[in-house]
């Protein structure tokens, strides 16, 4: 059995519930429908609010200025220092709209309107709490005097509080508002604003421009005379030194070895080409025979091609053997003609060898000349490159100081080139921002916006409203539907009994008045046979008849005094009685015997009696003739203290056996649980319990504290009846009714109290 359960105050019934973690619509009606008066009252009050706050407000105007900022500025770097465009990224814009916002501008704008001696900006003018006053009749304490620079602190943040400078999208432009009481001064201060800042611009730009003219003024004049320093240092240099520089800037000497380098290369090559010709004819002597021999060379190298002498005796050569041998063939080859011919040939051939010898003979005296040559270009070089050795060491030197007197002079002429730039510029300041839109007078006021306050004070009251009305309902801890109840106990609700129409009067809840509890047991016991009350009753009995271990002694419970437990007891016992079921109705509750009373059976001897006295328990029993069941009192005579040992009494126990087989049902009214220990102490003479649960008003903590108190009876708890339920507002929470019973019967529905 699952005692003490997480509660829900949502809690539906186990057909219908929905999805873990979800509300249904239903739920959602049901919530309203049983708090929109409390969501209505806070929503009333919330636009009560926004119309109190409206009335109250003072109406205020915004004037709005459009500009384009400056997309120019003086920059100053040291490749370039020019008023330039380049393109404004969002920093930049930012930057700018905060210079906008910035004391300096604030401070002209104000010096400007005389705004300092404004009461709107000097803190006098009429605030809501000052209005509120006033309204209340209130006495207003008088402004204490402050200083200068404490008024003028105030006017910047109160100008400051009512200014707004926003960038319009991504755009350069950058809109100005001012929110004034009075419209006309609104806009005098949002185009104020706007000439303050181009102003501030063009004094920014004159001020930089001034300052780098002053700075290179002072610096041209020290670059001037560096510039001439290092030039007459050049020049001292190579007059000590005796350096000469040719057209190209070169030294004379470094000219001079230029030429003999290219000289000496000349010279080698053509000492190479002597020796390879010289070499190639005498290769060719080589070849000259020693004997008889009438060959001739062939002569490959270019000046014996060329040789007129050679190339006359060679062809003569020719002729010569082309006779000779036709000859010897003719006449053959001891012919003295033939004989002739090769003596001739023999000489001709000597002439051709003996002007190659003289050839290679000149190619000898060639190589001689240009090996001559040769020797005579390098010693020179060599002569020149040891007497210009230091000169290039001293060139070293040279070119550092011409170096240095190149740079001061383009720094010179740069910075004179950029302070006439910055000259011309001091004399014309400009800037790129301007006025687009100037701001005009509003006609309409920006402030209180009725319609938007009207709408969000309902919303908010809306919102609230359900917050506070889901807060009531997760803080209610009372039971107000049969899902809530058997979620709690984790048993069933047997049955909803509804509140009878008895009048209420003003006493404890322990005490209840003997004409008040007659009129709700003669209602409840009076009812129409087809009623809601009346089918409750029935399952009641149902559940009982049910029970799995068969038990007749039911012992009616309650946490609390005033739940209506001996009214159901009462009632139940009658209407089984009326079935013609053998009922023995016995009031236990010794402290408050409110059965007894109500039965009229206060003077009678009782329980009390019976253990006290050892009396027959068949001497006390009562049978009521109106109600048809036997009725055992208790002593309304005495209350006695150790109530828990006579319910525990051996007799008592005796006697619920006995009645146990005589008897049908033997209902027991018990004490309530928490305020005494009776029930704890006797829940083991007891077959099974209903626990009577007052709808609405008991806590779900006292009844799992009721339940838990006693281990029996929450292991034998038959289930529990929800009593005394307001059906109009349950309806609200489930959706009961008692239709299902009006198809029977049109009976008016009482119930239990």
């Amino acid at each position: 059995m699952n005692i003490a359960g997480q509660f829900s105050p949502y809690a539906s019934a186990p057909d219908t519930a929905p999805p873990a973690g979800t509300i249904s619509l239903s739920h959602i009606r049901d919530f309203l429908s049983r708090q929109w008066r409390l969501i209505i009252t806070i929503t009333v009050f919330c636009i009560v609010l926004g119309a109190t706050y409206i009335a109250l407000s003072p109406f205020r105007y915004t004037a709005q200025a459009d500009m384009i900022i400056d997309t120019k500025r003086v920059t100053w770097t040291q490749s370039e220092m020019a008023s330039e465009n380049r393109s404004v990224d969002d920093a930049q814009v930012e930057s700018e709209i905060e210079t906008t916002k910035s004391e300096k501008v604030v401070t002209t704008v104000i010096r400007r309107l005389h705004l300092d001696s404004d009461p709107e900006f000097v803190g006098m003018s009429d605030g809501i709490m000052h209005r509120v006053r006033v309204l209340l009749k209130i006495p207003v304490s008088k402004t204490p005097e402050i200083t200068e620079n404490e008024r003028m602190r105030r006017v910047i943040a109160t100008v400051r509080d009512n200014l707004r400078v926003t960038r319009l999208g991504r755009s350069y432009i950058q809109q100005i508002s001012y929110t004034s009481l009075d419209p006309n001064k609104a806009a005098t201060i949002a185009n104020a604003f706007a000439n303050a800042y181009i102003e501030d611009q063009l004094q920014a730009k004159f001020e930089a421009t001034r300052r780098a003219s002053v700075w290179l003024e002072e610096r041209i004049g020290e670059l001037r005379e560096q510039a001439s320093k290092a030039y007459k240092a050049v020049q001292d240099f190579k007059a000590e030194n005796n350096i000469i520089i040719g057209v190209d800037g070169k030294l004379a000497s470094e000219v001079e070895l230029d030429q003999l380098g290219i000289a000496l290369a000349k010279a080698r090559a053509d000492t190479s080409q002597a020796r390879a010709k010289l070499d190639r004819i005498s290769r060719v002597l080589e070849q000259r025979p020693t004997t008889d021999n009438l060959k001739i060379p062939d002569p490959v190298v270019t000046d014996a091609l060329s040789n007129p002498v050679i190339t006359k005796l060679r062809q003569q050569f020719l002729d010569d053997q082309n006779k000779e041998s036709e000859w010897s063939a003719r006449y053959g080859a001891d012919h003295q003609a033939a004989r002739n011919l090769r003596s001739e040939m023999a000489a001709l051939q000597r002439a051709i060898w003996d002007e190659i010898a003289r050839i290679a003979e000149s190619y000898k005296s060639e190589l001689q000349i240009a090996k001559s040559q040769e020797d005579s270009i390098d010693k020179r070089m060599i002569e020149v490159f040891e007497k210009s050795g230091s000169a290039r060491q001293s060139q070293v030197r040279l070119r550092e100081l011409e170096t240095a007197a190149t740079t001061y002079r383009g720094i010179y002429e740069t910075f004179l080139s950029r302070f006439t730039q910055s000259v011309q510029q001091q004399s014309f300041p400009s800037t790129e921002a301007r006025v687009v839109s100037e701001a005009s007078q509003p006609r309409t006021p920006s402030s209180p916006k009725i319609g938007l306050s009207i709408a969000l004070a309902t919303l908010c009251g809306l919102l609230l409203g359900t917050a506070i009305a889901f807060a009531r309902e997760q803080m209610s801890r009372q039971i107000h539907t049969r899902a809530q109840l058997e979620g709690l106990l984790g048993t069933t609700c047997l049955a909803v009994i509804p509140a009878v129409t008895v009048p209420k009067k003003p006493a404890l809840r322990t005490t209840r008045h003997p004409s008040t509890e007659r009129s709700a047991f003669r209602q409840i016991s009076e009812v129409a046979p087809f009623s809601a009350t009346a089918e409750a009753l029935r399952y009641i009995k149902v559940a009982i008849d049910l029970h799995p271990s068969g038990g007749k002694v039911i012992g009616i419970v309650s946490a609390l005094p005033g739940e209506g437990k001996t009214t159901v007891a009462a009632a139940f016992a009658a209407f089984v009685a009326k079935g013609g079921a053998r009922t023995l109705v016995i009031d236990a509750d010794l402290r408050n015997p409110s059965m007894t009373r109500a039965l009229g059976y206060a003077g009678a001897p009782g329980l009390l009696n019976m253990v006290a006295e050892k009396s027959e328990f068949s001497n006390l029993v009562i049978t009521d003739s109106k109600f048809k069941f036997d009725f055992l009192p208790a002593s309304t005579q005495i209350k006695p203290s150790n109530s828990s040992d006579i319910l525990t009494a051996p007799n008592v126990k005796e006697m619920l056996k006995s009645a146990e087989t005589e008897y049908d049902y033997v209902l027991v009214d018990l004490p309530p649980i928490l305020p005494v220990v009776d029930v704890k102490a006797a829940a083991e003479l007891f077959d099974a319990f209903v626990l009577v649960v007052e709808w609405g008003s008991t806590s779900t903590d006292e009844i799992v504290k009721a339940v838990n108190t006693s281990p029996v009876v929450a292991e034998r708890l038959l289930g529990a009846v929800l009593n005394k339920a307001d059906e109009v507002v349950m309806r609200r929470f489930e959706g009961y009714s008692d239709r299902q019973y009006n198809y029977y019967t049109n009976d008016v529905t009482t119930g239990a109290s």
